[in-house]
């Protein structure tokens, strides 16, 4: 890049353990899967194929293969795992992933209800061949998970061999870690953090505002997922401090530079 800025955050290289993107695809032809490598794949670090889509996408095999080309592995919607799951197909699932050569999965239950026993004991036995994201939280709005049950799912599941662990928000960002008008519930986050380390967790996050709270809680490298390919760039320019939002955020002063002195003096100015 030609361009060059100094004290820019310091951002996590692919292949990346912090600092994820997970995009949600619901439906991309295979040229809008080429023209988003095109422009993204250095920032996108997996795609969802969101919850059902894979199984009526035409030339799916094709459009997987663009984004493997790219380097970004590609994993089936939580939805489509449950709804083989609910039939009793689940050797049929992993055949299937095997069969478009996916080596990823997620494993919820945000739809259907299976025990906490048996959602560990699947994520158990799929993690000896597949790199597993579970993913905790109801896309019901009405159903609230008390903060120290989420922390108790979220380490079992862990325990049990998940890789990551997603919570929920669906993508509307109105469920699970967010209210119903989209607000954080931050109470709930900070119980969470406290307890699990930051890396091992997946926020949903499909607003620039939630977005926002969580690189400003966080920071740059913090993990987030259900982002539309439309926002990659723009969430990327977040994480660098390089829109209005975090700008401030990620400002280093220098010691050369006048405008700092300017901003330095008046800090200490107020706080006197």
């Amino acid at each position: 890049m030609s361009i060059s800025l100094k004290n820019l955050p310091k951002r996590s290289e692919k292949p990346r353990k912090e600092g994820i993107t997970l995009v949600l695809d619901k439906g991309y032809s295979i040229r809008q899967a080429e023209d988003f490598c095109s422009i993204c794949a250095s920032y996108t670090d997996v795609v969802k194929l969101g919850w059902g889509t894979s199984y009526v996408t035409p030339n799916l095999e094709e459009k997987i293969k663009v984004y493997t080309d790219a380097g970004i592995p590609v994993y089936f919607g939580g939805t489509l795992f449950e709804a083989y799951l609910l039939r009793g197909q689940l050797d049929a699932y992993r055949n299937l992933l095997e069969k478009y050569e996916i080596t990823s999965l997620e494993v919820s239950n945000g739809t259907i209800w299976i025990s906490d026993e048996k959602k560990q004991k699947i994520i158990k036995e799929l993690s000896k061949d597949f790199t597993v994201y579970s993913e905790v939280g109801s896309k019901n709005p009405n159903e609230i998970i008390p903060p120290y049950k989420w922390v108790n799912i979220i380490k079992q599941e862990l325990d049990a061999g998940a890789s990551k662990v997603i919570c929920e928000a669906r993508e509307s960002g109105t469920v699970g870690v967010f209210r119903p008008n989209g607000e954080v519930r931050s109470g709930l986050i900070e119980e969470i953090t406290d307890q699990i380390p930051v890396e091992n967790l997946i926020f949903e996050a499909p607003k620039k505002e939630q977005q926002v709270w969580f690189i400003k809680k966080y920071g740059s490298n913090v993990n987030l997922g259900n982002i539309q390919p439309e926002e990659v760039i723009p969430l990327e320019t977040l994480r660098l401090g390089l829109r209005s939002d975090t700008l401030m955020d990620f400002y280093s002063l220098d010691e050369d530079n006048e405008l700092d002195q300017v901003i330095k003096e008046n800090k200490i100015s107020n706080e006197e």
